[in-house]
């Protein structure tokens, strides 16, 4: 006999909140939801989702309690007036926050004597439920394991250590890596469109690149960790003399070189700080905290 699934309550139905709710029920959990302004529940009831009343009515529904609000301030609004009714449940936050309150929230939690996981979803809400997709958590790896069967309907479920911050962390983290990324994409396909490629063109050559790149980032990794910096690929002396071709390409072509300029700052810092003849990755010794420098 094959066992039910876990009942879930899932608190906010804002875009990425009912698509939460949707990937539940797709995987066939039986799903409470809430939402201020109920109208939005409409359409996951008619799919099968109880619509709760009031906050305390949902988080009495299930053992796993998903809230994915506004931010803190929402949140706590919310489960304040009903902390009572979290004791011995799972609180699974994926509101977005930073690291000091998530670890605040845990706090708050453990004193209400529920469990807590901090979460970050790594997709926009049409990519909720894609196995494909990552989920970060971070939180007591006992309850994670506990829970991971219902969280893998989200998506692919990630934990990353039972520091509760981690997962707040590590979000804002890889968005910063995506926002570099699309940006340089985007200023590429400027370069090569001023001369009339297209982006559909221009972006599967983009796309192999960067698979080249993913390999540059596992080779630099130890040498972070380590802190040194042999360069026996490409020095940052050489890194600085390439970016001045980017510079000069897209100056004669119009193209607003507002991030080279910016990169190539950061590399003149390194070179200047003794590092022209490490390798790209030495450029961490002038992004990093300044206790953190000389390895």
């Amino acid at each position: 006999m094959i066992a039910p699934q876990q009942a879930v309550t899932v608190l906010g139905l804002g875009q990425m909140g009912s698509a939460l709710a949707a990937a539940l029920l797709d995987r066939g959990h039986p799903t409470t939801v809430w939402n201020r302004t109920p109208g939005k529940a409409g359409p996951l009831a008619e799919r099968g989702a109880r619509a709760a009343a009031t906050p305390r009515e949902a988080i009495a529904a299930s053992p796993l309690v998903i809230a994915c609000v506004l931010d803190h301030e929402a949140l706590h609004t919310v489960v304040d007036p009903a902390a009572d009714t979290l004791r011995g449940r799972t609180l699974v936050n994926l509101t977005s926050g930073s690291p000091e309150q998530a670890r605040e929230a845990a706090a708050w939690a453990a004193s209400r004597e529920a469990d807590y996981l901090d979460g970050a979803i790594m997709t926009t809400p049409p990519g909720v439920g894609d196995p494909a997709m990552m989920v970060l958590y971070s939180g007591a790896e006992k309850v994670f394991e506990t829970h991971r069967p219902a969280l893998a309907a989200l998506g692919d479920p990630l934990h990353l250590g039972a520091d509760p911050g981690l997962a707040s962390l590590y979000d804002a983290a890889l968005l910063g890596l995506m926002w570099s990324t699309m940006t340089g994409w985007l200023h590429g396909t400027a370069l090569v469109g001023a001369e009339g490629t297209p982006a559909a063109a221009f972006t599967p050559v983009a796309l192999r690149w960067l698979t080249a790149v993913g390999g540059f980032l596992t080779r630099y990794a130890p040498q972070v960790d380590e802190g040194r910096y042999p360069g026996d690929d490409a020095t940052v002396d050489v890194q600085i003399a390439a970016v001045d071709h980017l510079l000069h390409a897209a100056a004669a072509r119009g193209v607003d070189n507002a991030l080279p300029d910016l990169l190539k700052a950061l590399m003149e810092k390194a070179s200047a700080a003794g590092h022209g003849q490490d390798s790209y990755a030495a450029l961490i010794e002038v992004l990093r905290p300044a206790s953190r420098t000389g390895g």
